[in-house]
């Protein structure tokens, strides 16, 4: 099932909460909504499903428009972050809900209600526990239970709000796994909406990065770590150190002096330099690189995350080390990034490199569907 939003805009009392946004889901696509909290992205989740009405735009199921339509005629599936079983049923019962109360003209017979929920409790690995009740089930195994309740009335779209948020990091990075073999086994058009990176990045076909109501940037997990096209998103996606800094000629410089980088198509002005930390090299002397003081250091798993003063307005950056480099606090460092974007004072990118694919450019998402 095609999924298809078109210029909506959602207003709470005044309150901009979307702000014109269009996205094409392709069908058997799973899609991940990321961003902080207050981005919109759960308030896209309720409008899709029909649990709030959009203040302007269209909401379209295929070539259906499906945005005045009801929870129950867009027949969606909804995975919530806190399972939402009921308790006085068992599992079976649970997964067989959705079904059980359709209409009576619509509703399989019992026999064929049994079959189909216990051919999804084997899907996710729960055959043999039908007979217990969710305050028997550990968080992970009732996270499975409300997923394939979702799926047993075959919804067009399955939607999933935050569905590991409740679980500890260890059964999140199993059920990620886990929720991905599913998905590519059900074929089902996906959604899941997550404030964690790591998640989006390692479970969706394709990210949308949303900010303050709108998309900021929408690729497949490597364009969006790549090519951020914003300084939002080169902050919020992956670690990033950031400078301040001005372009004369195609130069860049950082305070009264060039740092070996060249843009040459910017503007002249002030600009800001993006970098992760872990994209850098350590060079010998300063001829042309940037320079700082330790200032702190840690170790983290195998490397050595470094803090490093810049400048007399002793700005920060960190940077990533060996686990063996004998930096220690107060001894200089001179590096110089391998990658890195700038963006001028205007907010847009400027690439040293070819640019990203025109889909994940912001000016060519806003107010229009994305291909």
């Amino acid at each position: 099932m095609e999924l298809a939003i078109r210029n909506v805009t959602k207003i709470f009392d005044g309150f901009t909460a979307l702000d014109n946004i269009s996205l094409n889901v392709r069908s058997g696509e799973l899609i991940a909504l990321l961003g902080p909290s207050g981005s919109g992205k759960t308030t896209l989740l309720r409008l899709i499903a029909g649990l709030d009405f959009l203040t302007s735009g269209q909401i379209l199921f295929g070539d259906e428009d499906a945005s005045a339509k009801s929870v129950q005629e867009r027949n969606v599936g909804f995975v919530f972050q806190h399972y939402a079983l009921f308790r006085h049923m068992t599992v079976l019962e649970n997964v067989s809900f959705g079904l059980k109360i359709r209409p009576a003209r619509s509703r399989p017979p019992a026999a064929e209600i049994r079959r189909r929920a216990l051919e999804l409790l084997d899907l996710v690995q729960l055959t043999g526990l039908e007979n217990r009740y969710p305050n028997q089930l550990s968080g992970g195994q009732r996270q499975r239970v409300a997923l394939a309740r979702a799926l047993c009335i075959e919804p067009r779209v399955l939607l999933l709000d935050e569905p590991f948020g409740a679980l500890d990091a260890q059964v999140r990075r199993e059920l990620r796994r886990w929720l991905r073999e599913i998905h590519d086994a059900t074929g089902h058009t996906s959604i899941f909406v997550t404030h964690d990176q790591e998640e989006a990045l390692e479970l969706a076909d394709r990210v949308v990065v949303m900010n303050k109501g709108r998309l900021e940037q929408i690729g497949t997990p490597d364009e969006i770590y790549d090519n951020p096209v914003s300084p939002f998103v080169f902050s919020f996606i992956g670690e990033s150190s950031s400078l301040p800094v001005k372009i004369t000629n195609g130069q860049v410089w950082l305070q009264d002096r060039t740092i070996g980088l060249t843009e040459p198509n910017a503007p002249d002005g002030p600009a800001t330099l993006f970098f992760r930390p872990h994209d850098i090299e350590i060079v010998d002397g300063c001829g042309g690189c940037i320079a700082g003081t330790v200032v702190a250091s840690r170790r983290v798993a195998g490397t050595k995350h470094v803090e490093i003063e810049i400048g007399a307005e002793q700005h920060r950056v960190e940077i990533e080390l060996p686990v063996e480099h004998p930096a220690a606090t107060r001894s200089r460092i001179a590096f110089r990034p391998k990658k890195w974007k700038v963006f001028p004072a205007s907010g847009e990118p400027l690439y040293h490199t070819a640019p990203a694919p025109a889909e994940t450019h912001p000016a060519t998402m806003l107010g229009r569907v994305a291909v």
